[in-house]
């Protein structure tokens, strides 16, 4: 692996990941396309630590929720443990917006059993071309839903509860996971800008539950630990971009075109299906 390679690998992790057009479907179709290394050859720290890169883009966006969350968190447990000292300045919508990504996050369990199967869609090209054409389908209805005015004041755990089951079916290469549970989020009436947000804050325990689980797998196998900073690119390039496509998701999901991606991923689609059918 080069540091070219490294580096287009990471800002198409970076950009895919948060732009509504799956990082798992596009890096699977270039892996199995065009032969581009990626965990299935022997650089399975590499797939883990582009997953890091992203999830820092996550964290320098959203860190002063994220702060303020943890904050609450440890405020909670001081509160159980002392009941007499409840904190008077408690931020309520922070206590609830916890408790609603961990409700969000409990269907990912429901894969874990099926995770095998799933992973064997990653070498089906053209079912991850048919995948993209739904995936577009799934965001041009997201522009023709009516505005939510839910928050995590108002939000409801049966609204988190939807959001991660849709969570769970992104798992699905080709399905995009913050196309999905944007839309999932629109759909359940949230404010588009708390959909957003919410989407990418629950993206954190997800992609850190998988990387602990992949990070183990590759410290098992006879990882090259020389191509090491080759990695290091990768994951870098992976967070800076990861950092501009939130930004430009914000963007465009409050000027209420979030479906224009729908037609990237038709495109996309159609032409993954005739490669898969030429090559």
């Amino acid at each position: 692996m080069t540091y070219g390679s490294a580096a287009l690998l990471g800002i198409i992790q970076g950009v895919t990941e948060f732009l509504p057009i799956s990082s798992s479907g596009h890096l699977s179709v270039l892996q199995n396309l065009f032969n581009l290394n990626t965990a299935e050859e022997g650089h399975m720290l590499f797939d883990v630590l582009l997953h890091l890169g992203t999830l820092v883009s996550v964290c320098v966006v959203y860190w002063s929720d994220i702060v303020l969350m943890i904050r609450e968190f440890f405020g909670m447990i001081g509160e159980m443990r002392h009941p007499e000292r409840g904190s008077k300045r408690a931020d309520i919508p922070a206590r609830r917006l916890i408790l609603l990504l961990i409700i969000a996050t409990l269907p990912l369990v429901a894969v874990l059993p099926v995770n095998g199967l799933v992973e064997q869609l990653y070498y089906n090209t053209t079912f991850i071309g048919a995948i993209f054409l739904l995936t577009g389908c799934m965001l041009y209805v997201s522009d023709k839903l009516s505005r939510g005015k839910k928050t995590e004041k108002s939000m409801t755990l049966r609204d988190a509860l939807i959001i991660g089951v849709c969570q769970c079916a992104a798992v699905i290469p080709g399905l995009s996971r913050s196309g999905t549970t944007i839309t999932a989020g629109m759909a359940v009436g949230l404010e588009r800008p708390f959909a957003v947000k919410f989407a990418f804050l629950m993206s954190i325990p997800a992609v850190l539950g998988a990387n602990i689980i992949s990070l183990i797998k590759a410290l098992m196998e006879d990882t090259d630990f020389s191509l090491m900073p080759v990695y290091l690119v990768g994951m870098l390039c992976a967070a800076v971009s990861g950092i501009v496509a939130i930004g430009l998701v914000k963007l465009i999901t409050n000027s209420g075109r979030f479906g224009s991606f729908s037609y990237y991923c038709w495109t996309i689609g159609i032409a993954t299906i005739i490669m898969s059918l030429i090559f």
